[in-house]
C-alpha cells in the first residue's frame, strides 16, 4: 500500500522550516543558528548502514547513521541581530557545530562523498573553510571526534585511516552462542553485535588515528597508533591528553559502551603515561547498577593535570547493604604514584560539575530507596569541608533549584560560571500554575539566592545565557500562547528587551487555539493535571460536546505531594510536531495533552497497582471534563508513544472507558523484557504476577476497543522490538478484536521521515474519524 497523504493544511505544516537551534559562544558575542530539516525524505533514511554494537554505522562515510539532515549554520551577532549565513556546499550534510575556547570560531564536519570532512567557521567574518585532507570518523566519538585544543590553535581528531581496507565480508555460516554460570541480567538491547565477522566490521569501521591538526599549517600530527578511540581531551595546561579507547573482547549481550575498555593518560604529543583503568567486558551489572573500576574519568579543570573519577563500594550493586556506595578518587600528575581517596560517597554518586576554584565541585548523590537527591559543595582537596547545598526529592519540581550555568574559559577550562563566590542556576520554574523559567544567583558560602530573571507571566522565556560577557543582559527564547519562539537580549533590570531574531508563525489558524491549564482530584487525594486543547472559537452551549482524545505517557512517584505536582505551561507557542496530540484539534476534537497518569508507591513494588491507578486517573480525566459539559464521554479515544502505548494498550484491555486507541512503538509482552522495564526493579521471575497482568499480550482477547498499532520497522530502543506490535495485533486477530497494524520502513523509534510522518497522521485522522464519529 502506498503512503497516504492527510490534508493540505497538515501537509502545509509538516513542511514548514523548524526554529533553528542556537548556540550561545563562549562570552557570549554570537550565536551560532543550526538549521534542520525536520521530516527528510524516506530515501535518506533507507541509505543502507550496518547495526553494530549498538549503533548504526554507515559504511560509505565510516561514521553513524545520519537520521536527521542539517542543512545550514549562520552566525547571528548579539550586539546588532546582524545574521550572516555560512557559504557552505549546496545540499551538503552537516555536524553541530562546537565552539572554540575564544568564542570567535567554531568547527564542524560536513560529510563527502569520501568520508567525513572538517571545517572552521570565523564567526565575526560569518565565513567558514574547509580543513583540507583532513578526514575524520564518528562512530565511537560522535560530536566528539572533533575537539578544540585548550589554546586554541589546533584540533584534537579521531582521523579515518587514510588505506581503509576493504570490509571484512561475512561468511554465511551458524550463528552459535553459549552461556554456564553468568548472570547477565542487562536490558534487551538492540543492534548488537551477533558473529566473529561483525566484530571484525565493527573494528574495521570503528578504527582512528588520534590526531592534533595545526590550524595555522592545516599539518595534522599522527598521537598515537590506530585504535578503537572514543574520546581524547586535554589537560587544562595542555601538558598530557587522556584518552579513552575500547579494546577486545567485544560482546554480543551488550552495546559498545560496556566492551572491554581502557582509560590511559598519554604525553601531550602521544605516548603512554600511564593506565588508569583496565575494564573487561561489563555484562554482568546488577539490575539499576553501576560497572566495578574507575568510571567517569575526567580531568579537575581547575588544575594544570589532575584526574578524578569515581569507583563503586558496593560492586556496583544497589542492594548490597553499604555504609557507603561510592567513592571519589585523584590522581595529580605526574601519575606515578598510587591513586588517592578524596572522600566516600554514601549514595551513587552521579557526577559533578568543576567549580571556578581549585579542587572544587559540585557533587550530586542519588538515594536509590528514598529517590532522593543531594548536591555537595565539595572541596576535593579539604574532603572536611564538604556541605550540602540542595537536598531534595528527586520527584520535587516545585523545589527544583535548576541547573548551573557552564562557561568555557579563554584557557579552554570548563567550569559553572561563577563570580567570586556566586554562581548562576536555571530552571524551569515549576508553580502550581504551570512554569515559569527563571535565572537566579546562588552564593555558596551563605546559600542565599537571588531571583534575577523570572519569565512574564503571558510568555514563556527561557535564558540562554548572559549577552557579551557582561551580567546585566541575558540572551533568552521567548514565546506566549499566540508568538512562536524568537530570540530576545533583555536586561536584568527589567529596563529593556530588544529582539535579535524570529521565525514566522508555521500555522496562523491555530492562533485562536483554547489552550488551559486542567487541574483535579483524582479522587484520592491525588491531583492531576494536563494540557486541554481546544478548537478555536469552540463554544460548548453553541457548538455541544466534542470527541476528546487522551494522550499520556504514566510516570512513577514516591508520594502523592509530588506526583500532583503540575508541570508543563499553558503560556507556550503550540509549535505542532509530528509526535503532538494537539494535530487533532484541526479536526474538531478536543484534547488533554501530556494527560498525567501517575504511578505511587514504594519504588520496589508500585507497579502492582499499575492498572488500577492509570485506570483511576483516566477515569478522572474523563470525568472532569464531562462534569465541566466539553465532552462526550462515549466518544473518547487514548493514545500513547512507547510507555504510552503500553499504557493505552493496558487501559483498553482492562477498562472499558474508551471507544478507541492509538499505541505507538509499544512493548506488549512484558516477558521480552523479563530483566526491568522502565523503572520495574524485579526481574520476571521475582515478579511474574505483574509481568503477567501488565502485558496486554496476555488480555488481547479483552480488548474489545478498536486499537491502532503503529510501529518503526527499525525500531532500535531497548525493549520495543517491532515483534511487539506484530505479535498483538496477531492475537487480536485470533481472539475477535479490532486492529490495524501500520509498520514504518526505515523508521526507528520516533518517526522522521517526510512520508512517515505524513502516513502516521492521515492514519490516526482516519481511525479516530471512523470509531469516534457521532453515529458509531
Amino acid at each position: 500500500m502506498p503512503y497516504a497523504i492527510p490534508d493540505d493544511d497538515v501537509v502545509s505544516i509538516i513542511d514548514a522550516p523548524p526554529t533553528p537551534l542556537a548556540l550561545l559562544s563562549p562570552g557570549g558575542l554570537f550565536l551560532a543558528l543550526v538549521h534542520y530539516e525536520s521530516h527528510p525524505p524516506v530515501a535518506f533514511l533507507a541509505r543502507p548502514y550496518l547495526p553494530l554494537a549498538g549503533i548504526r554505522v554507515d559504511p560509505v562515510v565510516a561514521g553513524r547513521q545520519r537520521t536527521h539532515r542539517v542543512t545550514g549554520l549562520s552566525v547571528l551577532r548579539v550586539r546588532d541581530g546582524v545574521e550572516h549565513p555560512l557559504t557552505l556546499p549546496a545540499g551538503a550534510q552537516l555536524g553541530i557545530p562546537g565552539w572554540a575556547p575564544d568564542g570567535q570560531r567554531f568547527a564542524f564536519t560536513v560529510d563527502e562523498p569520501d568520508g567525513i570532512g572538517v571545517w572552521v567557521a570565523d564567526a565575526a567574518a560569518g565565513s567558514a573553510a574547509q580543513l583540507h585532507g583532513l578526514r575524520v570518523r564518528d562512530v565511537l566519538g560522535g560530536d566528539g571526534a572533533v575537539r578544540w585544543s585548550r589554546d586554541g590553535r589546533s584540533l584534537i581528531a579521531l582521523g579515518a585511516i587514510a588505506e581503509q581496507a576493504a570490509l571484512p565480508v561475512p561468511p554465511v555460516e551458524p550463528q552459535i552462542e553459549e552461556t554456564a554460570g553468568k548472570r547477565s541480567q542487562m536490558a534487551t538491547f538492540q543492534d548488537l553485535l551477533r558473529t566473529a565477522a561483525d566484530e571484525d566490521v565493527f573494528e574495521s569501521l570503528a578504527t582512528t588515528i588520534p590526531l592534533r591538526v595545526d590550524l595555522a599549517t592545516g599539518a595534522a600530527k599522527e598521537l598515537g597508533p590506530p585504535g578503537l578511540y572514543r574520546d581524547l581531551t586535554e589537560s587544562p595546561d595542555g601538558t598530557h591528553l587522556l584518552v579513552h579507547r575500547l579494546q577486545r573482547p567485544f560482546s554480543f549481550r551488550v552495546p559498545y559502551p560496556y566492551f572491554a575498555r581502557r582509560s590511559e593518560v598519554w604525553a601531550a604529543d602521544g605516548g603512554l603515561v600511564r593506565v588508569v583503568a583496565d575494564l573487561p567486558v561489563s555484562d554482568e551489572i546488577p539490575r539499576h547498577g553501576v560497572p566495578t573500576g574507575p568510571r567517569q574519568v575526567s580531568w579537575q579543570e581547575r588544575a594544570p593535570a589532575s584526574l578524578v573519577w569515581t569507583e563503586a563500594l558496593d560492586g556496583g550493586d544497589p542492594m548490597t547493604p553499604a555504609e557507603h556506595r561510592d567513592q571519589v578518587m585523584r590522581l595529580p600528575a605526574p601519575f606515578a604514584g598510587e591513586p588517592s581517596v578524596a572522600f566516600a560517597v554514601r549514595h551513587r554518586c552521579l557526577g559533578w560539575l568543576n567549580l571556578d576554584q581549585p579542587d572544587g565541585a559540585l557533587m550530586t548523590e542519588h538515594d536509590r530507596d528514598r529517590r532522593w537527591l543531594t548536591t555537595w559543595l565539595c572541596d576535593l582537596s579539604a574532603p572536611a569541608r564538604n556541605r550540602v547545598v540542595f537536598d531534595l526529592s528527586a520527584d520535587d519540581d516545585y523545589a527544583d533549584p535548576g541547573s548551573p550555568l557552564m562557561t568555557t574559559h579563554p584557557d579552554g577550562s570548563r567550569t559553572v560560571l561563577q563570580d567570586q563566590s556566586s554562581i548562576y542556576l536555571r530552571g524551569d520554574g515549576a508553580t502550581p500554575d504551570g512554569n515559569h523559567p527563571f535565572l537566579d544567583r546562588l552564593d555558596l558560602e551563605t546559600l542565599q539566592s537571588t531571583r534575577l530573571f523570572q519569565s512574564p507571566p503571558e510568555s514563556y522565556d527561557q535564558v540562554l545565557g548572559f549577552a557579551g560577557g557582561g551580567r546585566d543582559e541575558v540572551v533568552a527564547w521567548h514565546e506566549s500562547r499566540a508568538e512562536p519562539p524568537s530570540l530576545l537580549v533583555t536586561a536584568l533590570d527589567g529596563s529593556a528587551s530588544r529582539q535579535l531574531a524570529c521565525w514566522p508563525d508555521p500555522h496562523p489558524q491555530l492562533t485562536g487555539m483554547d489552550k488551559r491549564l486542567l487541574v483535579h482530584d483524582r479522587g484520592d487525594g491525588v491531583q492531576l493535571s494536563g494540557m486541554l486543547h481546544l478548537p478555536p472559537g469552540h463554544d460548548p452551549e453553541r457548538d455541544g460536546r466534542l470527541p476528546l482524545v487522551v494522550w499520556a505517557y504514566p510516570l512513577d512517584y514516591g508520594g502523592a505531594d509530588t506526583a500532583g505536582q503540575v508541570r508543563g505551561s499553558s503560556k507556550r507557542f503550540t509549535r505542532l510536531t509530528a509526535s503532538d496530540p494537539a494535530w487533532f484539534v484541526l479536526r474538531g476534537y478536543a484534547v488533554l495533552a501530556n494527560a498525567t497518569m501517575p504511578v505511587i508507591g514504594d519504588p520496589e513494588t508500585m507497579n502492582d497497582t499499575f492498572v488500577e491507578q492509570t485506570t483511576a486517573s483516566a477515569a478522572a480525566h474523563i470525568r472532569a471534563l464531562d462534569e465541566m459539559g466539553i465532552i462526550d464521554p462515549a466518544r473518547v479515544a487514548v493514545g500513547g508513544h512507547s510507555y504510552g502505548a503500553f499504557m493505552t494498550a493496558n487501559l483498553l484491555a482492562h477498562t472499558d472507558l474508551f471507544a478507541a486507541g492509538i499505541a505507538r512503538s509499544g512493548a506488549y509482552n512484558r516477558t521480552l523484557t523479563p530483566f526491568g522495564f522502565q523503572t520495574e526493579r524485579r526481574s520476571f521471575w521475582e515478579a511474574p504476577q505483574v509481568y503477567d497482568q501488565l502485558s496486554p499480550f496476555r488480555y488481547a482477547d479483552k480488548i474489545s476497543a478498536p486499537i491502532l498499532l503503529i510501529h518503526g520497522e527499525k525500531d532500535s530502543n531497548s525493549g520495543t522490538f517491532p515483534v511487539q506490535s506484530e505479535r498483538l495485533f496477531q492475537a487480536l486477530q485470533g481472539t475477535g478484536g479490532t486492529a490495524r497494524l501500520v509498520l514504518l520502513p526505515h523508521e526507528s523509534h520516533g518517526y522522521l521521515a517526510r512520508e512517515s510522518v505524513l502516513h502516521m497522521l492521515a492514519e490516526q485522522f482516519s481511525w479516530l474519524e471512523r470509531w469516534l464519529s457521532p453515529d458509531q
